[in-house]
């Protein structure tokens, strides 16, 4: 078995001592850091994506994935920097003002970060002007935002008449989840795209770059 297998398969096992040492060995053979990235990390998550989309994974499988993929990137980010390797696209992610939930927002930074974006967490009761700072000071794509209750999702609707305020609503995609949030209600906000789950974030966050 390559050393790249052996990190893919360490990543869909959930085991992160063994990403690791798997990332220190690959370097230390010379392996391109890029190659481990893409072949090893973001293709496990990928694999951990289709798994979850087949009811084989859950939520927790997924989540000790996603830590054991991040505990590799974490050895792999200053190899990739002085090898100027380029992220996917840069993505914030926050859960909108009045909402503590954090389990899903945490869920999709780590899923978009195994897919190779570049992920600015801005954590839980989030402002609608921290989120206008947030995509001005980043330059950001896209923007996800989470709530998990149905007192909270009108906070994303004020974010983005924020957006739209300060005259940068142009310049960013629009993603919003949370399990009482809907298809219908992000069309009805004028959000460019939902996802229920962070499998789909991911899908869903290239498609709106690739446009």
């Amino acid at each position: 078995m390559s050393q790249i297998e052996e990190i893919f398969n360490r990543v869909l096992d959930g085991d992160a001592l063994g990403v690791q040492a798997g990332v220190k060995a690959g370097l230390g053979a010379g392996l391109a850091p890029e190659a481990i990235l893409k072949e090893g990390l973001i293709a496990a998550m990928a694999e951990v994506g289709r798994l979850f989309e087949e009811n084989e994974y859950f939520v927790p499988e997924m989540l000790v994935s996603a830590r054991a993929m991040q505990a590799g990137l974490g050895l792999l980010k200053p190899h990739l920097v002085a090898a100027g390797a380029a992220p996917a696209g840069k993505v914030i992610v926050g859960t909108v003002k009045g909402d503590l939930h954090d389990i899903g927002k945490n869920l999709v930074a780590m899923m978009l970060e195994g897919a190779g974006f570049e992920v600015v967490d801005l954590g839980t009761d989030v402002s609608p002007d921290k989120f206008v700072r947030g995509v001005v000071e980043h330059r950001a794509q896209v923007l996800g935002l989470s709530a998990l209750l149905t007192t909270t999702m009108p906070a994303m609707a004020l974010t983005i008449k924020a957006l739209q305020d300060a005259g940068v609503r142009d310049q960013v995609k629009v993603i919003i989840g949370g399990a009482p949030v809907t298809d219908s209600f992000a069309q009805q906000i004028g959000a460019d795209g939902f996802s229920q789950d962070a499998s789909s974030a991911v899908r869903l966050t290239r498609l709106l770059l690739d446009q």
